[in-house]
């Protein structure tokens, strides 16, 4: 039953609240994986906006299987796959404001393997997803949590599932579920950087904001490549007020990915409170000089150069 969960490749979710989101514009960011869950490289994925203009984009996935697009509008959006010798799937997510959205992976399956898997079961996962979605996006969150619980009656270790019945959780301020819920993804699908993140804001929330700094600061340290990781690690420091160690982690971030702008930004304005006026100028420098969509952020930074200058 899982493999024709694969095999249909819609894995639909919810966006999860990101700290900062304030901009004009979204931003996504997500990975392709085999059925086993191996990165896929050079796989192109198209995103198509779906609330009734058309708008489209095509970007390609690097050697690990991740790809991101920058300057969407905020809404529900399509993300489908395509590589030869696969079959095609799609996630259905909605991109929030601001900072990048994280996609749930896409999955993929060779076509060989595909062929053999019965389409009917594939076909009644999907609408169940369709319906849990749909429920959640209208504020019905008790008919959503039912929907999400009748499909894990039947398959009862999809991750996703948990992940967005976390969501919906969170939504309803129900923290001993939520918890109980983003703590079992985590357990489907170990190390994921989003589910990690999520479970931390659960954790935060609930009023265990300790619990949810050692679960970033475990995350981070067990990920140093992982640039959302350590970002992460530094948006959860940075709110604690823990300058020194939020400017390690974003250094960190940077390192990994030094195209992810944000990170460079926070540095900025972390450098102001310390008296590094020289190295405050030149990240935000380098944040602008990078075209960043977040326009709160972008604003931030050119009143801080602007007077920083003087």
């Amino acid at each position: 039953m899982k493999r024709a969960l694969i095999a249909c490749g819609l894995l639909l979710g919810l966006a999860l609240a990101a700290p900062h989101a304030q901009a004009q514009t979204g931003s996504a960011r997500g990975k392709v994986v085999d059925a086993a869950g191996q990165p896929l490289a050079e796989v192109s994925v198209l995103i198509e906006y779906q609330g009734g203009v058309t708008r489209k984009f095509t970007v390609k996935a690097n050697k690990k299987g991740e790809y991101m697009q920058v300057g969407l509008q905020p809404g529900p959006y399509r993300f489908t796959p395509s590589k030869e010798g696969y079959q095609g799937a799609f996630v259905e997510y909605r991109v929030a404001l601001g900072e990048f959205t994280a996609i749930p992976d896409l999955i993929m399956q060779s076509k060989a393997a595909a062929a053999q898997q019965p389409g009917s079961q594939a076909s009644d996962l999907q609408a169940a997803f369709q319906k849990a979605v749909a429920l959640a996006s209208e504020g019905k969150l008790d008919e959503a949590e039912a929907a999400y619980k009748e499909i894990l009656t039947k398959v009862p270790d999809i991750p996703e599932v948990y992940q967005n019945l976390g969501y919906v959780y969170t939504r309803k301020k129900d923290w001993t579920n939520a918890v109980a819920s983003y703590e079992k993804a985590l357990e489907l699908r170990p190390g994921s950087t989003d589910v990690t993140t999520a479970l931390a804001r659960a954790y935060h929330d609930s009023g265990n904001p300790q619990k949810a700094m050692d679960l970033m600061t475990k995350a981070a340290g067990e990920n140093p490549q992982d640039a959302k990781a350590q970002f992460n690690k530094g948006v959860f420091l940075f709110n604690a007020g823990q300058a020194p160690e939020a400017i390690a982690a974003f250094e960190a971030a940077a390192k990994a990915d030094p195209a992810m702008a944000e990170a460079y930004y926070y540095l900025g304005t972390l450098m102001v409170g310390q008296g590094k006026i020289p190295d405050s100028i030149s990240y935000l420098e380098k944040y602008l000089g990078m075209n960043p969509t977040n326009t709160q952020n972008v604003a931030t930074a050119q009143g801080l150069l602007k007077a920083l200058k003087k």
